[in-house]
């Protein structure tokens, strides 16, 4: 991994990663259903192609042996397979309610309920933290005060 170039060419090819979150085909993946899982969170692959979407992202081809596939993932869904992994209830842009109220030196600035996205998940953490974005402000919040938006339509993450 090349730390100093987070940006662009950051896994070089035949690099061992690791995906922090869940692959489902978006309607790419010849063959099978959208929404279908193609490679679990935590499996660990290969870079074998670099290339570009839009023009702005880098996209890594992944070849993920134990699953038989080779997918698209961008630079934030990647992490080195010798990094420390510490599995998470939820994945980057996750929409999730705030399960209390949330406050910064007492005084309340997120109401409970209040609907937030993970920007960042921070897997070295204990307990996990994520920072969730929230109308007007960005925090870092411990995983036991999140809740998934949507209940019915949420994925817990498979074991």
């Amino acid at each position: 991994m090349i730390e100093e170039r987070y940006d662009e060419e950051r896994f070089e090819f035949g690099e061992q990663v690791r995906v922090t979150r869940n692959v489902r085909n978006d309607g790419t993946y010849p063959g099978m259903p959208v929404g279908e899982l193609l490679v679990r969170r935590g499996s660990v692959g290969h870079v074998i192609e670099m290339g570009t979407f839009l023009q702005d992202q880098v996209i890594y081809t992944v070849h993920f042996l134990d699953q038989g596939r080779m997918v698209g993932c961008r630079a934030e869904e990647l992490i080195p397979a010798d990094a420390a992994w510490n599995p998470s209830r939820f994945e980057f842009r996750d929409k999730v309610l705030s399960r209390i109220s949330l406050a910064v030196q007492g005084q309340v600035i997120v109401e409970k309920g209040a609907e937030g996205e993970i920007l960042m998940v921070l897997r070295d953490s204990i307990p996990m933290q994520y920072h969730v974005r929230f109308p007007g402000k960005t925090l870092q919040v411990p995983e036991a005060a999140l809740e998934p938006a949507d209940p019915d339509n949420f994925r817990e993450p498979e074991e």
